[in-house]
């Protein structure tokens, strides 16, 4: 197990290093006030602990992603620990850490604002609909993945209709509700348990002496599906996701001191990266190899290898314990991911949402469109969520690249990862046949390379065109902060 091990202790160790220069470079100000406390509105914007934040972060960005997708990633072969581990450190965790930074420094605002800001006015729409249409897409997958959970430990006793609508009207309270009433309490309950349940199969592995693979370069894809472009769209929240950008303003707004977003940002994505290493390895380990695996997920999907995986190596009730921890997750991200869409709706239409009337007249057609988007395929709905996942980060990191070029720092610790998130992006809609344009994968990577310096150049030419212009980096609290201390005194 020491292609595991060393992994795991790389995450950890990334956090007290490169998370810790991250945080430099951006300059994290204890002194600025935040918009928990500048805009309050008793709704959204309600301050709230590090401890909690850290936690309701965890279950917000994590959702079924750091579980279902490195399962199905472990198709490839140890090869996908690498893309956890270097995604995570030097591309999701930056990624997650400098728009919940920036967000903060922008009024807790989602990604279609900052991209407005950042990006030029005409890209905010593009992003509203990615945002929307990603948000969406996701809520609906946690609505059905979960339902699937359930009623695959229930034996099948409970239809999945009925859990669908037990779910539904859940996520409809946490939608409309305060954020610290639901979402406040019950997430550290739920970070506890879905903690627990990822240390208890980590362990079990190493106690039971699984045969997890070590390191190897070596496509084991039983269908030989190539290693570039595509796992990087299969495991996408264990190592990076622009559903994390829709997210994190959720805990801008909730953030009492942007010194503890490194804890929130950085830290919560290296939580969920180890998570997914688990998974993965699990996945890797206990079904024969690739061809066992494939089976399993051939004939019951990610939930049939959570559910066996948990009974196998931690028992009856321990096995249990672990699928409500893994049922959590997506719980967890579905009602924040229509929380998200209802404050992006609200911001472009500059709807104010303190009324509970205001909140129910956005959030109700969303869950009208939710509902029909469940008589779906899974594995259809999976896919566009991953291509419209992996977009959005693309974008997410541009905005992070574009603000530390405008504030002179160090801009390359998010445009090296956008740049790179780009061109897969590029070279997986040129390839892929279902959704892209079915074109050979050769000429696909031409055709990246290509489309990528061209979107590299556009970035350069319009930073350099607005770098010392008027351009608004941050929203100025200076007001705040004078009668704040004036009040103190």
């Amino acid at each position: 197990m020491i292609t595991l091990q060393v992994c795991i202790a790389l995450l950890i160790l990334a956090y007290f290093t490169y998370g810790k220069y991250v945080e430099k470079v951006f300059g994290a100000n204890g002194e600025r006030q935040t918009p928990a406390y500048v805009n309050a509105d008793g709704v959204d914007f309600v301050p709230m602990s590090t401890s909690k934040n850290s936690l309701i972060q965890l279950l917000n960005i994590a959702g079924t992603g750091p579980v279902f997708g490195p399962i199905v990633g472990a198709l490839y072969g140890p090869v996908a620990f690498i893309w956890i581990v270097v995604g995570c450190i030097f591309a999701g965790a930056v990624h997650d850490y400098l728009t919940g930074m920036i967000s903060i420094r922008n009024k807790g605002a989602h990604l279609p604002e900052l991209v407005s800001i950042f990006l030029g006015k005409y890209m905010k729409y593009v992003v509203n609909v990615f945002a929307l249409l990603l948000l969406l897409l996701i809520g609906t997958v946690f609505v059905t993945s979960p339902a699937m959970l359930i009623n695959n430990l229930l034996e099948g006793q409970i239809s999945i209709e009925v859990i669908v609508a037990v779910i539904f009207f859940y996520y409809i309270l946490a939608s409309i509700l305060p954020v610290d009433k639901i979402i406040g309490r019950l997430y550290p309950l739920f970070g506890a348990l879905l903690v627990i349940s990822a240390l208890g199969v980590g362990f079990g592995l190493i106690v039971t002496g699984a045969p997890i693979p070590e390191l190897s370069f070596t496509n084991m894809h039983p269908n030989e599906l190539p290693i570039f472009p595509l796992i990087f769209f299969t495991i996408t929240c264990g190592a990076l996701s622009g559903f994390h950008a829709t997210q994190t303003p959720i805990i801008s707004r909730t953030t009492q001191n942007e010194n503890q977003g490194r804890k929130i940002f950085y830290g919560m994505m290296v939580a969920e990266g180890i998570i997914s290493l688990i998974w993965a390895a699990a996945a890797m380990s206990l079904f024969g190899g690739s061809e066992g695996l494939y089976e399993v997920l051939t004939t019951g999907g990610p939930a049939a290898v959570v559910s066996q995986v948990a009974l196998l190596i931690l028992g009856s009730i321990g096995g249990t314990l672990a699928i409500l921890g893994v049922i959590v997750l997506p719980i967890t991200s579905g009602d924040t991911a229509f929380r998200a869409a209802r404050m992006i709706i609200a911001d472009y239409f500059k709807m104010g949402q303190a009324k509970l009337f205001s909140r129910l007249c956005v959030t109700i057609p969303l869950f009208i469109i939710s509902y029909s988007l469940t008589k779906i395929n899974f594995s259809n709905l999976w896919v566009y969520f991953s291509w419209a996942n992996q977009v959005t980060a693309a974008i997410a990191l541009w905005v992070g690249a574009m603000y530390l070029f405008h504030v002179k720092k160090n801009h390359w610790i998010a445009t090296i990862p956008a740049t790179f998130m780009t061109y897969m992006v590029i070279v997986y809609i040129l390839y892929e046949p279902s959704m892209g344009f079915g074109i050979s994968l050769n000429a696909s990577f031409i055709g990246g390379i290509v489309a990528t310096i061209a979107i590299l150049s556009v970035f350069f030419n319009f930073a350099h065109k607005n770098r010392g212009t008027a351009f608004i980096l941050d929203e100025d609290v200076s007001r705040y902060q004078i009668a704040s201390k004036v009040e103190q005194d």
